[in-house]
């Protein structure tokens, strides 16, 4: 059966560290505020003069090497992002020039902390269609940038980073189950940032009333996302004949350690099966799914034959889930 399997897997993070004892003495909270709240302890903050582009060449250029490829041999290359170089043209276009990949058509996509995986279900599908043999796919953001470091109940979520992945068409019982999206934009209102687009481009006012950060209901969004993620890991499991105690590890969006944790809870999941590295990483929006994805491949916590499951939650609203065989 032909399905679409992952090659290769790399991360890249920025060199500066952000800790929470470092934002106490930017904002009005403290380090046992935050940890208690997100589990988040520290974030990586890209360099001023690094884009999207310069982070998501780190991380590509790591998944071709380790995938022993060059990359004129890249059919396609998809950024998820909601934090690009620039709004045309595309930071995949801008990557592919920067890579030499001459031979890739190359697009971005918007689905905030849940493009990864909905990039996944892009590239599944060219490669089942039999278009495309392989596919660079990259989750990378540069959320320090639209940030408001006065407001203390979004500075402290977000970080910077970029993680890659290669998939190839391939035979055999390794590779992509199963890719499920969904979205609900009547809630598009908890999750934003609103600034910048047609509908409030850029203006004295739209900088004035900080338009241009990025905007969050936590109560709320917390109370959808606890809910909607334990639903879509069961309808997942159960579509592909498995129980919670057949999946290795559960790699989900580093958000939130309670959304996380209450997840795994209501799953029967212990802790020591699912990933988790937003204490070091927080919020990176579509690059945290492969960004622990690498760390885990790396450490060794995934082998051969290994059932994963990925789930993610984000502005949107937009949720996804991914089952794949290592």
């Amino acid at each position: 059966m032909l399905r679409a399997k992952i090659v290769s897997t790399a991360s890249y993070l920025p060199e500066k560290i952000l800790t929470n004892h470092e934002l106490e003495k930017m904002v009005e909270t403290s380090d046992d505020w935050i940890t208690e709240r997100t589990g988040i302890k520290e974030r990586r903050i890209a360099k001023e003069d690094q884009a999207v582009s310069d982070l998501a060449l780190a991380a590509s250029q790591i998944a071709l090497d380790r995938a022993g490829l060059d990359a004129k041999s890249l059919d396609l290359i998809i950024i998820a992002t909601i934090t690009g170089d620039m709004p045309v043209p595309s930071s995949a276009c801008i990557l592919q020039d920067k890579l030499g990949a001459v031979n890739a058509a190359a697009f971005d996509i918007n689905a905030a902390c849940s493009g990864f995986i909905y990039g996944l279900s892009i590239a599944n599908a060219y490669i089942l269609s039999g278009m495309y043999k392989r596919i660079l796919l990259v989750g990378a953001e540069v959320l320090s940038k639209f940030t408001n470091w006065t407001d203390r109940n979004t500075c402290v979520l977000f970080g910077d980073g970029a993680g890659a992945v290669i998939l190839e068409a391939a035979t055999g019982q390794q590779g992509i189950y199963s890719v499920d999206i969904y979205s609900d934009g009547t809630m598009a209102g908890l999750l934003n940032l609103p600034g910048g687009g047609s509908q409030n481009p850029p203006s004295h006012k739209s900088i004035d009333n900080n338009l241009h950060f990025l905007q969050m209901k936590g109560n709320e969004t917390f109370k959808v996302a606890v809910k909607t993620l334990e639903s879509l890991v069961v309808d997942t499991l159960k579509k592909n004949n498995l129980n919670a105690e057949d999946i290795k590890l559960l790699i989900p969006h580093q958000a939130n350690l309670r959304i996380i944790s209450a997840t795994a809870s209501r799953l029967g999941l212990d802790m020591n099966r699912v990933m988790v590295n937003l204490n070091k990483c927080g919020n990176t929006s579509a690059a945290s799914i492969p960004i622990a994805l690498d760390e885990a491949v790396t450490s060794g916590r995934i082998e051969k034959g290994d059932y994963i499951l990925l789930e993610a939650f984000g502005g949107g609203l937009t949720w996804a889930s991914a089952l794949i065989k290592w």
